[in-house]
């Protein structure tokens, strides 16, 4: 029984920070120009495509998803520009259907270019200190080196936005744009280079995300993304969407409550009752854990 539930928590842990570092890419570009960016699970799936294209052709794994990391921030910039600039100063509900719309664009387009098979990142591209044979043994349980490569690099990642939100000029611009844009236009500050950055900040946790979840989940095809995309939304909007450390422990919730429940007998109702945890915070607590009670004057 203790062994399960320290199994099942590893496997949250590991789950859940793979949703974190996609629901970080969520809550940066909803605390900046307040808009559900929903083609950001596609990202997770461009990411994971190019790590395998890269791998492939004899690239080291860790140069592999630096570059995809690169590519996918330089995408979500593009997609900035053409897609969500524009639409700036329109209804919000515009933007939404824009975003719902680029995400089957993204789909389209990887199905077209690498067709509905799936691929898969094979073992002998993975480093050997990554590999399922090297684990590390606690006395009750062993963790596999992957799953603390994993939860180390999303807490890297998470650090390291910490600081660059709080310590850095180009972050406090970044928190004056997502207070009052008026304002920080008045100030000096460059509000469409500011947003492309955090574009481009978030894409690159997607596709880093993406590149973990094709090693961890070695199936990568062009609607992987939707999924944990949702899921992660879930976990962005539980944490307090706009909140970066709201977002890294929404993403662990949702990670260990989907692991313990498909560690027991409630296996099949995994996704149910994730996707219930949404429309129950969405009644009683809309803000989330961490989230702002917002007034507006009418």
């Amino acid at each position: 029984m203790l062994k399960n539930l320290i199994e099942q928590t590893i496997n949250g842990l590991q789950t859940g920070s793979i949703y974190a570092l996609i629901a970080l890419g969520y809550t940066m570009v909803y605390g900046i120009v307040k808009l559900i960016n929903f083609a950001h699970g596609d990202i997770l799936m461009i990411g994971a495509y190019l790590t395998f294209i890269a791998v492939s052709n004899g690239m080291p794994l860790i140069i592999a998803i630096l570059l995809s990391i690169v590519f996918c921030a330089i995408l979500g910039v593009v997609i900035d520009f053409f897609a969500y600039r524009p639409l700036r100063n329109a209804p919000k509900i515009s933007a939404l259907i824009t975003a719902i719309g680029m995400s089957f664009l993204l789909e389209s387009v990887a199905l077209i270019i690498f067709g509905a098979t799936p691929k898969v990142i094979d073992q002998k591209y993975i480093p050997g200190f990554l590999s399922d044979n090297k684990k590390l043994n606690l006395g009750v349980v062993q963790i596999s080196m992957l799953t603390i490569f994993v939860i180390v690099v999303t807490i890297i990642c998470m650090v390291a936005l910490n600081l660059f939100i709080k310590k850095t000029k180009l972050g406090k611009a970044t928190r004056a744009v997502s207070q009052d844009t008026g304002a920080a236009q008045l100030m000096g500050i460059n509000v469409n280079k500011t947003i492309a950055i955090t574009f481009a900040i978030g894409s690159g946790l997607g596709a880093l995300g993406g590149a973990l979840y094709a090693i961890v989940y070695p199936q990568i095809e062009p609607y992987m993304g939707m999924l944990p995309g949702l899921k992660a939304f879930i976990a962005a909007v539980f944490g307090g969407i706009g909140s970066i450390p709201g977002a890294m422990v929404g993403g662990y919730v949702l990670g260990l409550l989907e692991a313990y429940v498909k560690g027991s007998f409630l296996t099949t109702w995994a996704n149910p009752i994730v996707f219930g945890i949404l429309i129950l915070i969405l009644i009683f607590k809309p803000n989330g854990l961490f989230g702002k009670n917002m007034k507006e004057k009418v």
